[in-house]
């Protein structure tokens, strides 16, 4: 009665930032960071405008390209602040925010806060209640193995769906949606938050993915998660930064969510090589992240340790064979 799965990541946030806004009208700051995905940042630059520039968007900066200092965020956030919003792992450098910690630094100046969860649920164990967390979205298609098209969520907390009021008053929004009432009268809980019919077939696809994850458990799940991501890193310091690269992630896995990104000057192509690869060259599937980053994900229900061996093997082999200078540092659409 706290989660909604449905519509798109975006379109989620949009309703929940409004609402939050919208319940203290007289604070005028959001506060997030360089880390949250720019589509969560455009969102907010959106409802600035469309509440008139009264808001502003304060952006709390990294000190080493890697991390957030905890103590930057706490200075950024004062009694103007209506709403923090972070994704909780960054999904560059799948830093992770400790939660329980920056909620409590909201709600010390009487902030809302709100989490984007896309990198976290289903790769890092998340308690929302229990870090008494305001307001939560997320996609499932990541490390839910939802697929193209799968429903993402929102999460309200319980005391809190009665006090705010989303901007797109929905059909199933409503109170008692089959009474046809002319005239919106919302519901109490947390179906104010619906909009209109969900996609029931993208709805019953998620079920058995989640049912996998369940069953692993998420503490077990990850454990893998940091053996993996500790063998991948201490490879790419063994066998790649004597080639150039850098680890763009952080090495203490608490503060790491579970993929890896690998800084090299020529990661486009780099990238490219890996995932254009002909038979019988290994083919390896990453993401390019500009300006200079691999992302390597780590999915420990069925990403193997060999795996990941060779991954990197097939890295140092590009670069070694130089292999990249066969691609064009032309950019394609999708990265």
């Amino acid at each position: 009665d706290e989660v909604l799965a449905m519509g798109a990541t975006s379109s989620n946030l949009f309703r929940l930032a409004v609402a939050a806004l919208r319940r203290q009208p007289e604070r005028r700051k959001i506060v997030s960071d360089e880390f949250n995905f720019p589509s969560d940042l455009y969102i907010f630059q959106g409802i600035i405008d469309l509440l008139g520039q009264q808001h502003r968007l304060e952006l709390v900066r990294s000190g080493d390209t890697i991390t957030i200092d905890p103590q930057a965020l706490d200075a950024a956030i004062d009694q103007d602040t209506a709403l923090v919003s972070l994704t909780h792992v960054a999904f560059k450098s799948a830093f992770m925010h400790n939660m329980a910690q920056v909620t409590e630094m909201a709600h010390r100046s009487g902030a809302l806060m709100l989490w984007d969860l896309s990198h976290s649920v289903g790769a890092v164990p998340v308690d929302l209640n229990g870090c008494n967390v305001d307001l939560a979205i997320g996609c499932t298609y990541k490390y839910l193995n939802g697929g193209p098209g799968s429903p993402a969520f929102l999460y309200v907390r319980r005391d809190l769906q009665q006090q705010l009021m989303q901007p797109m008053w929905g059909w199933f929004a409503a109170e008692n949606p089959f009474a046809f009432d002319l005239e919106f009268s919302p519901a109490e809980d947390i179906s104010r938050f619906r909009v209109g019919t969900p996609p029931m077939l993208s709805m019953k696809a998620i079920e058995p993915a989640v049912d996998i994850l369940l069953e692993a458990g998420m503490e077990r799940l990850r454990a893998k998660s940091v053996q993996q991501t500790d063998y991948l890193i201490a490879l790419a310091e063994a066998w790649l930064e004597p080639l150039g690269f850098t680890v763009g992630s952080p090495r203490q896995s608490d503060l790491r969510g579970s993929h890896v990104s690998l800084r090299h000057p020529e990661a486009y192509r780099l990238n490219r090589a890996l995932i254009e690869a002909e038979p019988p060259a290994p083919k390896v599937i990453p993401d390019f992240r500009a300006p200079d980053n691999i992302r390597l994900g780590v999915t420990p229900l069925y990403t193997t340790f060999t795996e990941i061996y060779r991954a990197l093997e097939r890295i140092r082999t590009i670069t070694t064979e130089r292999i990249y200078e066969q691609y064009s540092t032309e950019r394609l659409a999708v990265t």
